[in-house]
Order: C-alpha cells, then sequence, then structure tokens
C-alpha cells in the first residue's frame, strides 16, 4: 500500500496494519494518532520516536509478538498476521545445519531464562550462524544494558516492517 492509502484507512484499519509491523499497543495507539504523515521518513522517524518513548513493558509486549528465532512452527501457528514477514526475515535459518539449530534452541532457552523475554533480532540478513553469534555475545549482557539492546533490535525490525508495508 502507499503511504497516502496508510494516512486514509480508517484509524482502527490502520492500527490492524501498524501491529502487524510492531506488537505494543502502546506503540500502535500513538503512532496512529500520529496520522497522516506527508512521507514515509517522517513516518518512520515518528515510529522511532515512539518506540524510544516506550515502557519496558510496551517493549516486551512487542518482543512477545516474534517467534523465537528458528520456531517454524510459531511462525505459522501464533504469527500468522506476520509469518510471511517473519519467514523471509529468518530465512536463513531453514539453511542452517542440525548442530546451529540446536544452538540456537539452546542459546534461546537460556536468554529466555536470563531475560525473561526471547532473543531478539533483527533477523534480515542474517544467517543463522551469525544470529547464534549475536545470542551468545549477549548473553552475558547485564539485564539493563540488554533490554536497551533488544528494543533497538525491534525498532530495526519495525522499521523494515514499515518499509514491507508501504512496499506490499
Amino acid at each position: 500500500m502507499t503511504l497516502p492509502e496508510l494516512n486514509n484507512l480508517p484509524p482502527a484499519t490502520r492500527a490492524e496494519e501498524l501491529h502487524r509491523c510492531c506488537g505494543s499497543a502502546a506503540w500502535v495507539a500513538a503512532l496512529n494518532q500520529q496520522f497522516p504523515f506527508a512521507d514515509a521518513a517522517t513516518l518512520y522517524q515518528a515510529a522511532t520516536h515512539t518506540w524510544n518513548g516506550l515502557s519496558e513493558a510496551d517493549w516486551r509486549e512487542a518482543f512477545a509478538h516474534h517467534p523465537k528465532i528458528g520456531d517454524v512452527g510459531a511462525l505459522r501457528e501464533k504469527f500468522a498476521s506476520t509469518s510471511t514477514w517473519a519467514e523471509g526475515e529468518q530465512g536463513a535459518v531453514r539453511q542452517a545445519s542440525e548442530e546451529t539449530l540446536r544452538a540456537l534452541a539452546a542459546g534461546n532457552e537460556a536468554y529466555e531464562r536470563r531475560f525473561g523475554y526471547i532473543f531478539i533480532v533483527c533477523a534480515t540478513g542474517k544467517s543463522a550462524a551469525e544470529m547464534l553469534t549475536l545470542l551468545q555475545a549477549r548473553l552475558p549482557n547485564p539485564p539493563e544494558l540488554e533490554i536497551r539492546v533488544a528494543a533497538a533490535e525491534q525498532d530495526n525490525i519495525t522499521r523494515i516492517r514499515l518499509e514491507k508495508l508501504l512496499a506490499a
């Protein structure tokens, strides 16, 4: 859809489209109130500004709307509205070795136990091995740092999804 089309959607319909880009209800509501936007760059800036102004609970809500890296079942079942985007974002995981997939699964479990939310990484353009390396590098982070790293990754994901929304 084009930006003018997104601008002209009824707010409830536009909220559904925005929710496909980011699972935080507060982000969707706050951004939706800022429409219309003159251009995509202004929309992207507003999306990031809005995201950065949210609470940690809002960030965690958005994280909960992602499947775990490599969890193809969750992609299909829980996340049907964004599954095509997420499958493309995580496409490299399907080519990974069994050893890498097992290490990702173990790393995801360790990460979730440590931080209380799933490992969030902007997977677009990254191989499974690269994501595993990032996961392992971030596991030792203090929780107050890691939540900010994960939030920045979510912001990147949201930007890519907004771009896909406007390209559809």
